[in-house]
């Protein structure tokens, strides 16, 4: 972490602190209401001890898109982070107007207050550069009522908005708790010390070709082996020429994925001993689970699982591995008898002594309902979109501009 600024370089006391979190959570269309989360738990600490150190703090968040059904207010969400503080967390429906203003100035150390969502502001969303950010409406207007700003939400932090990137250029700024554990985890898991495998599955392939032809190519140090599973193992498999079975080709060509293979063929080409795909598969036969090697292939329905001999076969590379990185799922885990790949390989890496850092999302959610503690892993990262970005080596603006502000704080100081 000697790139960045932590909570333990400054000193918050009676100081009015920004703090920038993602508490972006699902939300119930029918009955209007967000769901608890994994991100209002973990931002909460780092929010609790700005507040026990006798800050006043100002949090900032989102929910949502514009046009989208879950662009809402943020009143639940301040009554879940109250639940989890065992603090008051007071609420304004304003993000720069008086009223949140005068909530702001009225704040007395120890308080916290969060204001609205900040993507109701025009020009939150807007992809710029931090300078250029300095004349965004939210910074213009809160910068000047705070001494300090805290980035804590690395799940954003791939993109250029105003409340991550803009607040930079005119506060002193430091990372959060769990920007903090999310920076250092990923650090640790690209070490290139040991025997380095990567667990990639779920469904979004092409964000797992990236990571594999990124990290090969540029930190070929930090991966030794892939092991692939889900629809990014068949990819695999179409590109080794396995005919996976119509209903499994149907659903890539309509997810756009059978142009995906191409770029799977080139990456066995140079990789081919690097990268394991799939020995025997699993898919829905009368009404249960049916598994065949891959050499029976086509199968009679949709693909839906890895076999277990191919779990076993992963399980004992993992057994090895000084370090584990996983994203996504083995394979369709939410249907009944289909989550056993899934669970397998969770259980080898719960129990194995590497260090592992396990993607948000879908595998998060994979853990739960295979039954796995999340304790068991080293690190499960809240990040989504922003763990890909940063495994896939594009940029990431938030974590740059903490980067360059930790350059500057002597001259905050003076």
């Amino acid at each position: 972490m000697k790139d960045f600024l932590t909570l333990d370089d400054v000193e918050v006391k009676d100081k009015t602190v920004l703090v920038r979190v993602d508490i972006n959570v699902p939300y119930d269309v029918s009955t209007r209401q967000i769901q608890d989360s994994e991100r209002i738990r973990e931002h909460a600490k780092t929010v609790k001890e700005l507040a026990d150190k006798g800050a006043k703090v100002v949090v900032l968040a989102h929910q949502g898109r514009k046009g989208d059904q879950d662009f809402i207010h943020l009143d639940q969400h301040a009554k879940l982070l109250e639940k989890h503080l065992g603090k008051e967390v007071q609420f304004v429906e304003d993000v720069i107007g008086e009223r949140a203003v005068e909530k702001i100035k009225s704040l007395k150390p120890g308080e916290i207050l969060l204001l609205d969502n900040v993507r109701f502001l025009d020009d939150e969303t807007e992809e710029k550069t931090p300078e250029q950010h300095l004349e965004s409406q939210i910074v213009q207007n809160l910068a000047q009522l705070a001494d300090i700003f805290v980035l804590d939400a690395f799940s954003a932090s791939h993109r250029s908005h105003a409340s991550i990137v803009g607040f930079t250029e005119a506060l002193p700024s430091y990372v959060g708790r769990v920007m903090e554990r999310e920076l250092s985890s990923e650090e640790k898991a690209l070490d290139p010390l040991g025997v380095n495998v990567f667990v990639l599955g779920g469904a979004k392939p092409d964000d797992c070709l990236n990571i594999i032809e990124y990290m090969f190519i540029n930190k070929p140090g930090s991966i030794e082996k892939v092991l692939t599973c889900g629809t990014v193992g068949e990819v695999f498999l179409a590109a080794k020429g396995y005919d996976l079975g119509k209903a499994t080709l149907d659903f890539f060509e309509k997810k756009g994925f059978l142009k995906l293979i191409p770029q799977a063929k080139k990456l066995l080409e140079r990789y081919e001993t690097e990268i394991e795909f799939p020995v025997d598969v699993a898919f829905e036969m009368n009404g249960g689970r049916k598994e065949i090697p891959i050499a029976e292939l086509p199968a009679g329905s949709m693909l839906l699982d890895i076999g277990r001999i191919t779990a076993q076969k992963y399980a004992s590379i993992i057994k090895n591995a000084r370090t584990i990185v996983v994203k996504g799922p083995a394979g369709v885990y939410e249907k009944e008898g289909f989550e056993i790949g899934t669970k397998l390989l969770l259980q080898a890496i719960a129990n194995s002594r590497g260090f592992s850092l396990i993607g948000g999302g879908d595998t998060l959610v994979a853990i739960e309902k295979v039954g796995i503690e999340p304790n068991y892993f080293s690190h499960v990262s809240l990040g989504g979109g922003a763990l890909i970005a940063f495994l896939s080596g594009k940029p990431m603006p938030g974590v740059e501009a903490l980067k360059d502000a930790a350059k500057k704080i002597e001259i905050w100081k003076k």
